[in-house]
């Protein structure tokens, strides 16, 4: 799906917390620790080598800067600098296997939909209903016309990916 336009973890902010070891906004201490599970990283959007990549945990709010409400949580980037992940590159494919929950918002932070995608097999939506493919559970909620984006996150940890918009 190469219409989608995704935002990761920009390569600014990362060199922010990895010069200064603290998170953007909040101050709070990062955490670095050999990766001891997939991760992944939130700049390039590749999953982690566990016992050989050093990763930088932190607390990062997807919302900053664009919605007044925040909703800060955990979140792994390399180390070391990465490439960051290509805007029009459609969705991450190391992603595609992971267990993966679509929020959908609208201005204002308000949640207008939501589809989980289990890992590698069956897919549902929130109601159940079997989701033939995840680029098909995501445009459908970017047809949408009061959805403005979809902040994409890992189900198995809650945690945030990326976020997915349509191209502008």
């Amino acid at each position: 799906m190469n219409e989608l336009k995704i935002r990761s973890i920009s390569d600014e902010v990362a060199a922010e917390v990895r010069a200064t070891l603290k998170a953007p906004v909040y101050g709070h201490p990062v955490y670095l620790e050999t990766a001891t599970g997939y991760g992944p990283c939130r700049v390039c959007l590749r999953k982690f080598v566990p016992g050989v990549e050093r990763r930088i945990l932190f607390t990062h709010d997807p919302f900053y800067g664009i919605e007044a409400f925040p909703l800060p949580g955990p979140v792994y980037i390399h180390e070391v600098r990465c490439e960051p992940y290509t805007a029009d590159g459609g969705f991450p494919h190391e992603l595609r296997d992971l267990g993966l929950t679509l929020n959908a918002y609208g201005c204002g932070r308000i949640l207008r939909a939501q589809a989980h995608v289990p890992p590698a097999g069956l897919r549902f939506d929130a109601d159940q209903r079997m989701r033939v493919d995840l680029d098909d559970a995501i445009a459908e909620l970017l047809d949408r016309p009061d959805v403005a984006y979809i902040h994409v996150r890992n189900t198995e940890a809650g945690c945030y990916l990326f976020t997915a918009q349509r191209q502008a």
